[in-house]
């Protein structure tokens, strides 16, 4: 791929403290409004015209830009084997990364991205914006400034935060933790079963205990095969054994994740379970996940969840969907047992769940 790569002069008077990498992927925040009124990817070489801000951080800053920036609803396998790739192959020459990138999506990029690159002992942070840089009231000048502080911040000559996460409306939250949750307020993102791992006011407030802890002598390892024979299953009131057996039916489907109600309950009729059963009879795994934003599954709490744990449905504790769909693809693409898949699907990994 052509990678679009500008290094931006920040102006610093002295030697710059840090470096930093931003990957622009796409999304609202690379944008701008051309002469027309319409919005066009912006120009990274004239950022700082944007956000004059920049020439005081006294960080050198590198963009690398994918070719043709991507609407963050087309992402797809691909985009996310790019991203960790950039990050695997210049992991030793930046302090930090941040990634630009559009909301719809950030939250399952960053969960990936969590699994993909085992072993980071850097930040990884995501970010973008509600409206573009150009825009007068946007986001994206604070939420850009926040970033690469957060990905450049050490304490003692180490990352305070050596993790993937996102940041967004002064709050840091971890990435595999992370759930998108408005459209048109700028606190676009929560984290309901975690806390944040930072919060910027005046200073920015870091939560030490909620924090990955840096990995010891760990060496970056890049995990780039991923199996998206998978599918995410709502369940919902009037659901039928039709729509179910269909799905379940897909030609090499490999898992699935099933979006139960409340603390993983489902319907109690003999053909919704005999459905369930029959896919797990032939090798389809199926993992419980919560509908709801906060709390988490507790199979046999009821009797309509006793009956999941007997047949063989998996508990995804308080994991979230986005944090559930890419763990689910990337452990199909790196396991080669089904029984360390559900394994590893009901244990934390990189803190994607308790």
């Amino acid at each position: 791929m052509n990678y679009k790569i500008v290094r931006l002069n920040t102006g610093a008077k002295s030697e710059t403290t840090a470096s930093v990498l931003i990957i622009y992927t796409g999304g609202t925040l690379g944008m701008a409004y051309d002469e027309s009124g319409a919005l066009v990817p912006f120009n990274f070489g004239q950022i700082l015209e944007k956000v004059p801000t920049l020439t005081s951080m006294n960080i050198a800053v590198t963009v690398i830009s994918f070719p043709e920036p991507i609407d963050s609803s087309n992402v797809n396998m691909k985009h996310w084997v790019d991203m960790g790739y950039i990050i695997f192959e210049n992991y030793d020459s930046y302090d930090g990364f941040v990634i630009l990138h559009g909301t719809d999506t950030m939250a399952y990029s960053a969960s990936m991205l969590s699994y993909m690159l085992h072993g980071l002992n850097k930040p990884v942070v995501f970010t973008g914006a509600q409206l573009p840089i150009s825009a007068m009231r946007s986001d994206a000048r604070e939420n850009l400034m926040t970033a690469l502080e957060i990905a450049t911040a050490k304490m003692d000559g180490k990352p305070i935060v050596p993790e993937v996460c996102i940041f967004f409306n002064h709050m840091l939250l971890r990435g595999n933790r992370s759930k998108k949750v408005q459209s048109v307020h700028f606190d676009a993102f929560e984290s309901e079963n975690y806390p944040p791992l930072a919060e910027a006011g005046i200073i920015i407030d870091y939560n030490f205990a909620a924090i990955s802890p840096l990995k010891t002598g760990s060496k970056l390892k890049f995990y780039n095969k991923l199996d998206n024979r998978v599918i995410i299953l709502k369940l919902f009131p009037g659901i039928t054994r039709q729509v179910m057996d269909s799905c379940f039916a897909i030609e090499g489907l490999r898992g699935v994740i099933l979006e139960t109600f409340g603390s993983g309950n489902s319907p109690s009729e003999k053909w919704f379970l005999d459905s369930l059963s029959d896919a797990i009879k032939k090798g389809i795994i199926i993992l419980n996940v919560s509908q709801c934003n906060g709390g988490r599954v507790i199979q046999g709490r009821y009797q309509t969840s006793k009956d999941l744990l007997r047949i063989g449905v998996l508990s995804g504790g308080d994991i979230t969907t986005e944090a559930a769909i890419t763990k689910m693809m990337f452990l199909l693409g790196n396991e080669t047992k089904d029984s360390e898949v559900r394994k590893k699907l009901t244990e934390p990994m990189v803190g994607e769940m308790s």
